[in-house]
């Protein structure tokens, strides 16, 4: 993949290097400019970051102009998991062309992802463990919920409590997960909010990332004393 054959919508800082690297990845049906607010309240806490907003790799299945990551159309428990490894490569190929192509280190690169968006986020910190250091999930869910937690990328899990079309449920049962297998994650969890990036998570994503200070940053401290 060239830097040309990108779709979607990219942020830049005006001026100075790009430190950081986000890549957002919108929920089934949707297309970039529906993450443009999440973007935009990231570029203002991380003002040398470059943000990339892709489109999803194929048309969404219930028509319009939306796209989708993986198909929908009869959709189950059974079949999404191979769904969603079946677009990983096509992931993996844009997170590391944009790495290369602004010359940022795979730390300081997150991805983040609403929904379905958020299901291939998740799915990628564990089959590609290290090639990011963040993955942020809003209203996201585990296609299979993992034997292992990723070492060398921490997890923020992002949901409305009354989320009906991922449920609420879907994150306490990876970051209990997480937990089972002494891995790096934060849960938020907003009351009154439903299947939606909020401003409410959009703050908590923020301040995870300004202050969540990795575990293996800790355990490297300890084992350096």
């Amino acid at each position: 993949m060239s830097e040309h054959d990108f779709k979607g919508i990219e942020l830049l800082p005006a001026t100075g290097a790009i430190k950081q690297l986000f890549i957002l990845l919108h929920g089934v049906g949707g297309e970039p400019s529906d993450l443009l607010p999440l973007a935009e309240a990231l570029g203002a806490a991380f003002p040398q970051a470059a943000l990339l907003l892709p489109e999803g790799l194929s048309p969404f299945d219930g028509g319009d102009s939306g796209r989708q990551w993986f198909s929908v159309d009869g959709v189950t428990d059974d079949n999404r998991a191979a769904r969603v490894a079946a677009a990983l490569p096509a992931l993996h190929a844009l997170v590391k062309q944009a790495q290369a192509r602004f010359t940022v280190m795979q730390p300081d690169t997150a991805l983040a992802g609403f929904s379905q968006g958020a299901i291939m986020a998740l799915e990628y910190a564990i089959a590609h463990d290290g090639c990011v250091g963040r993955v942020l999930a809003f209203s996201g869910r585990f296609a299979t919920l993992p034997d292992k937690a990723p070492e060398f990328t921490t997890l923020h899990l992002l949901h409305g409590k009354e989320d009906r079309i991922v449920p609420v449920d879907h994150a306490y049962a990876a970051y209990e997960r997480f937990s089972q297998h002494q891995g790096d994650a934060t849960l938020d969890v907003a009351s009154s909010v439903a299947h939606e990036i909020h401003e409410a998570l959009v703050d908590r994503a923020v301040y995870r990332l300004q202050t969540c200070i990795p575990l293996r940053t800790w355990k490297h401290a300890l084992n350096s004393a």
